[in-house]
């Protein structure tokens, strides 16, 4: 019963996170869901699409239920280096339907195994895995990223999200004044002790 539980559990939050993914897009042109917003790159569309080839590696490969179409390889330090960002070539559509492909993929992987169906992650140090253990590590990894694309969002437009669309611009310089100064005042008791 706790494992029906638990694999639904997962699941149904993996569903949700991945809907989150796709509306950090909602409203951006192409130059900025592309545009390296830190130093190392990171970019919402890239995001996406790092997301559509996780999935087709854990939730397919583990298993031995590959994904039927050609992305790149973990075992390829070549092509991995392309799976964080997107090409001119590549349209947003085009990995907005792979990733939504990805999930149908993988929730046919997740429906037809029990919780404990045994994968192997040859990448990994312990390579024999559950598909529980998967189901964490993607759910993990998603939110991860997702997390990422809120502070990309944020500094594209400066849109936090649904649950702060209330707050306009002069509370947030507020709130930003308040920290700053508490950073500050820290900075400056530390160094004071240091001295």
């Amino acid at each position: 019963m706790i494992d029906d539980f638990a694999k639904e559990y997962l699941h149904t939050d993996l569903q949700e996170i991945r809907e989150v993914m796709l509306r950090k897009l909602d409203g951006l042109g192409e130059y900025d869901i592309r545009r390296p917003v830190t130093s190392t790159g990171t970019n919402l569309l890239g995001l996406v699409k790092h997301l559509s080839v996780a999935g087709t590696r854990y939730f397919g490969v583990v298993f031995g239920r590959p994904f039927p179409e050609p992305l790149p390889r973990w075992d390829d330090p070549g092509q991995r280096a392309t799976e964080m960002w997107a090409t001119e070539h590549e349209t947003r559509e085009e990995i907005i339907r792979r990733y939504r492909r990805v999930w149908a993929h993988s929730d046919a992987t997740i429906a037809a195994l029990a919780i404990d169906a045994p994968g192997r992650v040859p990448w990994w140090p312990r390579p024999t895995v559950m598909l529980f253990n998967v189901l964490v590590h993607m759910l993990t990894e998603t939110n991860r990223h997702a997390g990422h694309a809120d502070i990309v969002r944020e500094q594209l437009d400066g849109s936090t999200g649904a649950a702060n669309q209330e707050r306009d611009a002069a509370f947030w310089a507020a709130r930003r004044a308040t920290i700053e100064q508490a950073a500050t005042a820290a900075a400056a008791k530390a160094d004071g002790e240091h001295a």
